[in-house]
């Protein structure tokens, strides 16, 4: 969303937290930019240069302010519009700056179906710097957590942000951000109380509380957190979630192939419009992965500015307005997609059931600060190469040990890819082309694993039921309405049967 001048200053007076994360201050007599969030004195307006994004902020000469800290502000609200392709190539390459991954624009072009060249120029016209550029400020924001948040070496940092050396991390570091790693370390005392133990954030066994990491992470007001806390709270898995009494929703986690696995809790902090996360200090490594898993698991990114108007389509008086409406992912879209396809036609209890059975029969344990919690949800490559027969004996019919088992594989082999990052339409065909996945489990995965806004399945029971029909074409020609956020619906209309309104 463009803002006037004028405008955009008044949201840094009131410090307005609906615009975190699309609107950024650059300070000319400090050479600083911050959130509009951030509690500093406030700067003269003749002294503020206004930004849609933090690498255009860099780019204009602008070092990141230590006390907002812009690494923790929401991402990008995806759209399907005109500006979409250039918000979805921004989007891919934040997935590839978190998990620490090599870029290649030709190919990020190719799975957005467009060439280079038309990718460079709708990206620059769109947010006013190169990918490039783009890719790199990502880079550097989180290497900035990673040396404010934990222990790793400025060595693990680089690598962990796909910097081919250390020496050039500290030279691009230096020159973007104004600071060396090492100075920015010392500049941050909190830092180190961190890494010493410091205050717990969360409730957790003395044991192991003073070792545990903690980060926080911001999203935009307004957020639905008794919805959210309500689906989450509804298919916990035994021995791999829980959620108490004071919504605080725990899990294990083995957050890639090969990493070592762990745990993480959070709860939300609404006072602050952000969450609050600790983990187990074997993740830390891969603190941005982390940190993109749960951004994703929690729909933090959202803009319910964009997304609250079209909600208003609904058929009110019905349904009364609920704002801030977020779509629940999950931490890994492997999982996602099995809960998917094991949900298909049985109630959400009946799901967990089988879920909670598979993960008994395939997780391998884990340690954590709760006995209750002590399964790693299966890996592709354990239910790729499991007997059929055993996954048959849980319970679940043939059609639908094919559909895992499939899927499985194709995951496992890297065919398809279930995460934020991966190219819509090229993954929903994969995933069409399996046997077991119908159009539901197409459209849910997209929702769930793929984070996208618009998938809408049009023939789901419930959204049936909450709009009185069922009569699935007459569902798919009402839901034009809801675009391009028709995910946003689905949960609405899935809510109205829970709560009733």
């Amino acid at each position: 969303m463009t803002l006037e001048p004028d405008a955009a200053y008044r949201v840094l007076q009131s410090h307005d937290a609906r615009f975190d994360g699309r609107l950024f201050v650059g300070v000319t007599s400090t050479g600083i930019y911050c959130r509009p969030v951030c509690r500093v004195r406030l700067p003269r307006r003749e002294n503020c240069r206004f930004f849609a994004n933090a690498a255009s902020a860099e780019q204009g000469g602008f070092r990141p302010c230590l006390r907002c800290r812009p690494e923790l502000a929401p991402g990008l609200s995806l759209v399907d519009s005109p500006q979409g392709l250039a918000q979805h190539a921004a989007r891919m390459l934040e997935y590839a700056a978190r998990h620490g991954q090599p870029v290649q624009l030709p190919a990020i072009a190719a799975k957005l179906g467009v060439t280079d060249r038309h990718l460079r120029r709708i990206f620059a016209a769109w947010h006013g710097v190169t990918p490039i550029d783009y890719l790199t400020n990502q880079r550097l924001l989180l290497a900035k957590q990673l040396l404010t948040d934990t222990a790793l070496s400025v060595a693990d940092v680089a690598a962990a942000c796909g910097f081919e050396s250390q020496r050039r991390f500290n030279a691009v570091f230096s020159e973007r951000c104004r600071l060396s790693p090492s100075g920015l370390r010392r500049a941050q005392p909190r830092a180190l109380a961190r890494r010493r133990g410091g205050t717990p954030l969360l409730r957790l066994p003395d044991a192991l509380a003073c070792d545990a990491l903690k980060v926080r992470l911001a999203y935009r007001p307004p957020y639905d957190i008794a919805g959210v806390q309500r689906f989450l709270a509804a298919r916990c898995i035994a021995g791999v979630e829980a959620m108490d009494d004071q919504g605080l929703w725990r899990r294990t986690l083995a957050a890639s192939q090969g990493a070592a696995p762990g745990w993480l809790a959070l709860q939300f902090l609404p006072e602050r419009h952000e969450v609050e996360v600790m983990m187990s200090p074997s993740l830390a490594p891969q603190l941005g992965r982390i940190n993109a898993l749960v951004r994703h698991a929690l729909d933090l990114d959202a803009d319910p500015a964009l997304i609250d108007p079209v909600l208003a389509a609904l058929p009110w008086p019905r349904f009364t307005a609920v704002p801030g409406i977020r779509v629940p992912g999950g931490c890994d879209g492997f999982e996602s997609a099995v809960r998917v396809i094991l949900g298909q036609q049985v109630t959400v209890a009946a799901a967990r059931t089988l879920t909670r059975r598979l993960v008994e029969r395939f997780g391998e344990t884990v340690e954590t600060p709760w006995p209750e919690l002590n399964r790693l949800f299966p890996s592709a490559r354990t239910l790729a190469q499991a007997p059929a027969s055993a996954i048959g004996e849980l319970g679940i019919v043939r059609q639908r040990v094919g559909a895992l088992q499939a899927l499985a594989a194709e995951v496992h082999h890297g065919r398809i890819a279930l995460d934020r990052g991966a190219p819509l339409a090229a993954t929903l065909d994969a995933l069409r082309a399996l046997p077991g996945i119908g159009e539901w489990s197409v459209q849910l995965i997209a929702m769930r694993a793929l984070a996208w806004p618009d998938a809408f399945p049009a023939s789901d029971i419930g959204v049936m039921n909450a709009l009185g029909t069922r009569d699935a074409k007459a569902v798919a020609a009402m839901s034009e309405n809801w675009r391009p956020w028709r995910s946003y619906a689905v949960m609405r209309l899935w809510q109205s049967l829970e709560t009733g309104t």
